[in-house]
């Protein structure tokens, strides 16, 4: 079950049938345990162009629209009516700052007792909302977590994933946010630039302690580093029997405690899909409602394996 190298290209065959992997063995699927997660994907619209972006997000993809807060309404109330066991929402992108209803959704998350969690690059479409940001922190404190796409502790690495300028800016306003107490998170990526995992949050603590940000680099959930995703790279297809072997539980996965919500381009509603990683494919969107897509997910797909299973890696803490 070891991964092979991520430079060889996708074996033909694989990831094909939803039940069966390609050498005819149990594929293996994860039911929903209880739903603790509910995603918000508020539009893949964003400010910068990275060159590896799982979303292929951009100032041009609208693939996804923007969702607005009525849109949101529905589900919340769904959660409410059902008393599913939700406990945190969380904000993605493309840059969820850029979605001008922003403020009303965290609004109305934070109102009815959850715990808001928004990934952002803390650039300027965050700073145009600083008086937003401001009135929710004074109201809600530490129930709202920002979390901040720091690719790595070197600016010049940053820099050329993502544009020339970009890390100045990402710090500056990870400062702005330490400065006025909100609770803040970092997202780096595990292995980028060639270092291991130690090496990695070392460089990080470094960079913390030069600019007093409270971030403990130790701790997996405040300084989160994510595997890399390549949908063409070959991976193992996970089965039933891999549980044993890895030992693991498909309750630690993704899609065992959390859905994504989505608006898709000339969509008449939104639609609910298994998690974070998967946005475009048909196979797991699961449903209009949270009920809907309560039903097991199938691990058909590269980034189940490597980010999921073998990487152990998940969205949410």
């Amino acid at each position: 079950m070891s991964a092979p190298s991520p430079h060889r290209p996708l074996a033909a065959g694989k990831f094909r049938d939803p039940l069966v992997t390609a050498k005819g063995e149990s594929r293996a699927v994860v039911t929903l345990a209880a739903l603790r997660t509910l995603w918000v994907n508020t539009g893949t619209l964003c400010n910068i162009t990275c060159r590896h972006c799982y979303i292929e997000s951009s100032p041009r993809n609208d693939a996804l629209a923007y969702l607005s807060a009525a849109e949101l309404a529905p589900f919340l109330a769904e959660i409410a009516r059902d008393a599913l066991p939700v406990e945190e929402i969380g904000f993605t992108g493309g840059e969820p700052f850029l979605n001008r209803e922003l403020p009303a959704m965290l609004e109305a998350v934070l109102g009815r007792g959850f715990r808001a969690l928004v990934l952002t690059n803390a650039m300027k479409p965050m700073r145009h909302h600083a008086a937003a940001l401001l009135a929710l922190r004074a109201a809600y404190r530490a129930r709202l977590t920002l979390r901040v796409s720091l690719d790595h502790y070197d600016p010049a690495l940053h820099d050329a994933e993502r544009q020339a300028g970009s890390f100045a800016q990402a710090l500056d306003g990870l400062l702005w946010l330490a400065e006025h107490g909100f609770q803040v998170h970092v997202a780096g990526r595990a292995g980028f630039g060639g270092e291991g995992e130690a090496a990695m949050r070392a460089g990080f603590a470094r960079l913390f302690a030069a600019h007093r940000i409270p971030v403990d680099a130790t701790d997996p959930v405040a300084l989160m580093l994510f595997p890399e995703m390549d949908a063409a790279a070959d991976v193992p297809e996970i089965t039933t029997a891999c549980w044993g072997i890895l030992k693991k539980s498909p309750d630690s996965l993704m899609c065992a405690s959390a859905r994504m919500l989505v608006k898709r381009r000339g969509a008449a509603r939104p639609s609910v899909l298994a998690c974070t990683l998967l946005p475009y494919d048909p196979q797991f969107e699961l449903g209009g409602t949270l009920a809907e897509a309560a039903r097991p997910v199938p691990l058909n797909h590269p980034h189940c394996a490597k980010f999921c299973v073998l990487g152990g890696a998940a969205c949410s803490r």
